[in-house]
């Protein structure tokens, strides 16, 4: 269902929650969401009680599937030459080719397909009942394959449908392996799925953690779950690389965590005659100039102060909070919207600002219809700021204003978008490193309901704000309540003094570690 006016359900969910005699409990499969339309209308949401269900408490409450392997392979070359050592044909997979336009991609899709399956096995023929592919392994195993990359309509539509039969939900041997470009991501389930294999390098970790949760739903006889991102060797020297990989680890288990730290924080702030440097920041060279508008980086916070001539303040508390916590919600509504993307590509003789301000703009009232006319500009005028730069460090990062190619640094330049949070986390997320053909892997420890506690403990030790004595003295009160109850205060605790404990004690372990104790 959705809050989209021809949603039938969605209207009569609209209905109950206006008359008020109902209790609702409303749900959704993944909190990383493709859709443009909202599940409920922003002032039904605001009516409802929030609970979170990260991925540790997911894997804990499963009865199959307990652990998640995640690997980063490098090749040189074409990727489908070395695919197959990433490739197991006897584990259910997903496999998303690059997007064609991509340095990963090998210029002609179909031929990439072709490519993977002779590189399984000999082609046998076209299941006439569900359109799969068939292909003999050397072993002599019959695999059976989805082509969702194939642009003929009547042929990809009847793939599509028999994977969506209902009758085969619970069959694992209905297909093996599936092939996608840009389908069988957001929504997709098959259960069955143990690995989600992705060729090309992926900026957005929305889109990542979406593939991710392909492979994670549970299945009989599926104890462990993966995701391989195989890239093209990056021109950087590999402890670079090992870094930054770290980083992306990182921002993967906090985003599992619902912890969100993925996008640069950008602070706008007004210029006025009458403005300061603000304490913590660094201007660059020359320090703050009061004759033009300044860019001040905050190391500590990972914030950019960024002054805007004639921008719009919020004035209520409920906009600044927008203006501060909300803008990646409010890009995401505006890049998703079908009205802006079509215009935006497709006609040449559309006004810019018709769609940052008349398009937008509807978005904003529409998602936030208790603020008044000022403080709704107010918004718009801040995620139209924090999208024309992210737009503008993509570019840049992609090959300059200039057009220029550069060199293949799009895994580092990604994970630089990631907030500093991510980078300050002292946890070493990789397990080993691997030779790998003519470069390496790089293989994380295993994303577990252990391991996730403990980055969740790391997340919420370098937010807190206590001093070493407010740690120590929670750090004695966890112990005591370890003896009472036999367990350690969790972080994810519904109840607010279990967690203040559990974070108490990640402090302690930190100071410690920091030796700011006697």
């Amino acid at each position: 269902m959705s809050a989209d006016p021809d949603s039938k359900l969605g209207q009569h969910l609209g209905a109950l929650i206006a008359r008020d005699r109902v209790h609702i409990v409303a749900m959704t499969g993944s909190y990383f969401r493709g859709d443009a339309v909202p599940v409920l209308a922003p002032h039904d949401e605001a009516k409802f009680d929030t609970v979170t269900y990260t991925y540790y408490e997911q894997l804990n409450g499963y009865e199959h599937l307990k652990r998640l392997d995640i690997g980063y392979f490098f090749y040189s070359g074409a990727y489908a030459d070395d695919i197959l050592n990433v490739l197991d044909a006897n584990e259910k997979t997903i496999i998303h080719i690059p997007s064609v336009n991509s340095r990963e991609s090998m210029g002609d899709k179909i031929k990439e397909v072709e490519h993977i399956i002779h590189a399984l096995g000999s082609w046998e023929g076209v299941d006439p009942a569900t359109g799969f592919q068939l292909v003999k392994t050397p072993a002599g195993k019959m695999l059976r394959i989805a082509d969702l990359v194939d642009d003929d309509s009547s042929k990809r539509d009847r793939v599509s449908a028999a994977l969506k039969d209902p009758s085969q939900k619970n069959n694992r041997e209905h297909v093996d392996i599936i092939i996608a470009l840009g389908m069988a991501k957001e929504g997709f389930d098959w259960i069955w799925c143990e690995h989600a294999l992705t060729v090309g390098y992926r900026s957005s970790l929305t889109e990542i953690v979406q593939i991710i949760g392909r492979a994670t739903r549970d299945a009989p006889g599926k104890v462990r779950a993966r995701f391989t991102n195989l890239i093209a060797e990056p021109d950087a020297a590999e402890e670079i690389v090992t870094e930054a990989i770290n980083d992306t680890l990182k921002a993967i288990a906090a985003s599992l965590l619902m912890e969100q730290v993925l996008a640069p924080r950008f602070e706008f702030k007004p210029k006025n005659p009458s403005n300061t440097a603000t304490p913590g920041f660094d201007y660059g060279e020359g320090g703050y100039d009061p004759n033009k508008c300044n860019v001040g980086f905050n190391e500590e916070s990972g914030k950019f102060e960024i002054e805007i001539k004639g921008l719009a303040a919020p004035k209520s508390k409920e906009a600044v909070r927008i203006c501060q916590e909300d803008l990646n919600e409010v890009i995401a509504s505006f890049v998703q919207d079908k009205t802006a993307i079509e215009r935006g590509l497709f006609d040449e003789e559309l006004v810019p600002e018709e769609l940052t301000q008349v398009r937008l703009g509807k978005i904003i009232k529409d998602k936030y219809p208790e603020l008044d006319d000022e403080d709704q500009e107010a918004v718009r005028q801040h995620a139209i700021a924090a999208l024309t730069l992210t737009q503008q460090a993509k570019q840049n990062a992609l090959g300059g204003i200039d057009g220029e190619p550069k060199a293949n640094t799009a895994l580092i330049d990604g994970v630089r978008k990631f907030a500093m949070d991510v980078r300050e986390l002292d946890i070493d997320l990789i397990d080993r490193i691997n030779p790998f053909g003519e470069a390496y892997s790089i293989l994380a420890k295993t994303m577990s309901e252990e391991s996730l506690k403990q980055v969740a403990a790391a997340i919420a030790a370098k937010r807190t704000s206590l001093t070493p004595e407010e740690a120590k003295e929670l750090a004695v009160r966890a112990v005591k309540f370890k003896k009472e109850r036999g367990r350690l205060p969790s972080i994810s605790s519904t109840d607010a003094w279990e967690r203040r404990m559990a974070e108490g004690a990640a402090a302690f372990v930190r100071f410690k570690d920091e030796g700011r104790y006697e």
